[in-house]
């Protein structure tokens, strides 16, 4: 079936704009002037009324579950101080007794947005005043520290003289007893006390989340939800989703795997699945994590943080075993994506990520997700290598706040730095590390081109001088994204031969102010030549 999508502004590339889109079947036939386009023949017209169109808005780096598990947590990201979460949850739990039988498990707290009383990451203490009967886990909005009660502790058998699992710690207070806090690699271990959704609840909630992407204007996501700490995926009931065709949003994997063995899984078994030759599911890189975040002061730092020298961060991933694996999937064919903030996170990363290049180049396109905390020299070995960079601009909105405080003037300069690794060449993709931001790209976009918080502080734009124009932030979010999950040349233009995925919007988000820019809405989101959202 052929279709003509017409009476629109579609962006083609920079300074460059058509008419109008025949489509047949999934694929993007011809892009043009109506005129000529009529010519070849349609079945439908497709009328956009003067909209503007981009390419389908692609997140590079979210998690899928945690945004659908949130459906069915305590919301605890509006909350400014410690009493509140307090009251919030208990209040929680006396509702939903049922869903909180087994224990209570969310994330989203923020001690640097408290407003009220001590401005302090949550102890047992703390937790405790919540509930002593079923366990309690609490994860900081970042995922890389948490706070539990003395319930959760016993459960998992926690005293002074438990060793952590590698790659995370069990805080202690001045007796040298557990206080509740957690970090890193110790978040996912002390979790498993708490029973996981069922698959059915799993397929209902995700579908959800992707059915709210669609909502939002994205056409793929590029997702981390298999054995990541703090998510919830299966890779059943991700398949289940687009066996049952409960969705038309582009999926593909990023998958934690910690061994050859697990890796040698995803190629012999997992990727034999035939829902993988569809265009919707497909697998991924293999997902690591080098460190924490700057919020809980766990992200590695060369010189430790500016308030705390001594505190170096999480290393969540020794060197050593980061090379082994690197090398394990680069034999294998396989990308390595790996999540690093601080600068020591991302000079080590670099490093490994060169002992597993092939002939020399990174011909896997091996990356880098976040990359914050950086200096020029950084960031020219990582364009000079060709290492991928998956950004999340929308941090800015809360980083602006605490970057100066945590590693001074001179390195935060220098960090989230998109215009400049861009012009230095690396390939890059935007996302939003969804729920840790939501899965709106036009906040992202927007944090990208003014360098302001969602207020539109500080007026002259934090740094302004890494400012992106409006066209590289959209490249970013499509054709960079697609270039990321190598398929730069099926989708992220709106060109012939690629899949017609687009996204309309309800401002020509190239003409306005830039701080409209927050505020867009899609009118329509199209995947594969068919309208998956419409908005009245």
């Amino acid at each position: 079936m052929k279709k003509l999508f017409t009476g629109g502004k579609f962006y083609v590339a920079r300074d460059e704009f058509a008419e109008a889109v025949l489509v047949e079947d999934d694929r993007i036939r011809a892009v043009g002037k109506k005129a000529d386009l009529q010519e070849l023949g349609y079945d439908e017209v497709i009328d956009l009324t003067g909209k503007t169109i981009i390419p389908g808005l692609n997140d590079s780096h979210c998690h899928i579950s945690c945004v659908g598990a949130a459906y069915l947590q305590v919301d605890l990201s509006s909350c400014r101080s410690i009493e509140e979460i307090i009251e919030l949850t208990k209040e929680f739990i006396a509702k939903n007794p049922e869903l909180t039988k087994n224990g209570v498990r969310t994330m989203g707290w923020n001690q640097d947005l408290f407003t009220s009383g001590e401005k302090r990451v949550l102890n047992v203490h703390d937790v405790d005043q919540i509930s002593t009967e079923i366990p309690v886990i609490l994860e900081r909005v970042c995922g890389h520290i948490c706070a539990v009660n003395s319930k959760a502790l016993a459960m998992k058998n926690i005293t002074k003289d438990t060793p952590p699992p590698r790659g995370g710690t069990i805080e202690c207070d001045e007796d040298g007893n557990p206080n509740g806090v957690l970090t890193e690699n110790a978040v996912q271990w002390i979790e498993e006390i708490i029973p996981s959704y069922t698959s059915e609840e799993k397929i209902q909630f995700m579908t959800k989340a992707l059915n709210y992407a669609a909502s939002v204007g994205l056409t793929s996501v590029q997702s981390n939800d298999i054995a990541a700490p703090n998510t919830y995926g299966d890779f059943d009931s991700i398949r289940a989703i687009y066996e049952k065709d409960l969705t038309k949003v582009r999926y593909r994997h990023q998958i934690c795997a910690y061994s050859p063995e697990e890796m040698d899984q995803i190629i012999n078994v997992e990727s034999l699945q035939p829902i993988y030759q569809e265009e919707y599911l497909k697998l991924g890189p293999i997902k690591m994590f080098k460190d924490g975040s700057l919020g809980a002061k766990t992200a590695m730092m060369r010189d430790g943080y500016l308030d705390e020298p001594d505190n170096h961060g999480v290393c969540a991933l020794e060197y050593d075993l980061q090379v082994e694996l690197v090398k394990a999937a680069s034999q294998r064919g396989l990308q390595v994506v790996t999540h690093v903030i601080g600068d020591e996170a991302i000079a080590e990363t670099v490093a490994a990520y060169q002992e597993g290049f092939i002939d020399g180049k990174n011909k896997l396109r091996h990356a880098l997700i976040h990359c914050q905390i950086t200096d020029r020299p950084l960031l020219q070995e990582i364009a000079d290598k060709d290492i991928s960079v998956f950004f999340q601009p929308i941090f800015l909105d809360y980083d602006l706040q605490i970057l100066e405080d945590r590693v001074g003037k001179e390195l935060a300069r220098t960090s989230y730095a998109f215009k400049t690794l861009a012009e230095l060449g690396a390939p890059i993709g935007y996302g939003t590390d969804a729920p840790v931001e939501d899965l709106n790209p036009f906040p992202n976009i927007y944090a990208a081109v003014a360098r302001k918080n969602q207020q539109g502080q500080p007026e002259e734009g934090f740094y302004p001088e890494e400012c992106v124009d409006i066209y590289t932030a959209i490249d970013a979010y499509t054709i960079g994204s697609s270039y990321l999950e190598f398929k730069e040349n099926e989708k992220g233009r709106i060109t012939k031969g690629h899949l017609a995925d687009f996204t309309v919007l309800d401002e020509d988000i190239f003409e306005i102010d830039t701080e409209e820019i927050k505020n867009i809405q899609p009118r329509m989101t199209v995947i594969g030549g068919v309208i998956v959202f419409e908005r009245n």
